[in-house]
């Protein structure tokens, strides 16, 4: 996958360690219980590192996601092997609540996805929360549907998937 991607709105580049601060404020967000909830920025660093390490190897990974008009950090979106495969990666996103509700998820999510398909890749997955509905409205606009059955019954992440 290409190092940077643009859309009309958006900058999509390769994390950087300056990225924490912000990336943990998002992840605070997610509520007690959810991954890496209560991190600190010095967490959100080897977190940031582990990404890049993944994303050299397998040759895909997560986009910081930036305004054109507004550079800083407001979410992520990309490619993770994460419950998919190198070869059937999962797509993944997510915003700081401030840009909730833009389209800035779902330009970013296309934007993966024609990324993806210029690699070849046949297949993306993706699994989210079952109460996520913003997501599920993300993932229907880019062209996935649910697996049948949907609901994965060790966690209970609604699977999805979009053929390329």
């Amino acid at each position: 996958m290409p190092t940077s991607l643009t859309t009309d709105r958006l900058i999509m580049r390769p994390f950087s360690v300056g990225d924490a601060p912000l990336h943990a404020e998002m992840i605070s967000e997610r509520g007690p219980g959810a991954r890496h909830y209560g991190a600190t920025v010095a967490a959100v660093e080897q977190i940031i590192e582990r990404l890049l390490r993944e994303s050299a190897e397998h040759g895909f990974g997560l986009y910081v996601l930036e305004r054109v008009d507004d550079a800083g950090f407001i979410g992520y979106c990309g490619l993770i092997v994460g419950r998919g495969s190198i070869s059937e990666p999962e797509i993944a996103y997510e915003l700081l609540s401030r840009f909730h509700g833009r389209g800035y998820a779902t330009e970013a999510a296309s934007a993966v996805v024609e990324a993806g398909r210029a690699t070849g890749r046949r297949r993306l997955v993706a699994t989210v929360g079952p109460a996520n509905a913003a997501s599920f409205r993300v993932l229907k606009k880019v062209g996935f549907a649910p697996v049948v059955p949907a609901v994965d019954e060790h966690d209970g992440y609604v699977e999805w998937e979009r053929l390329l």
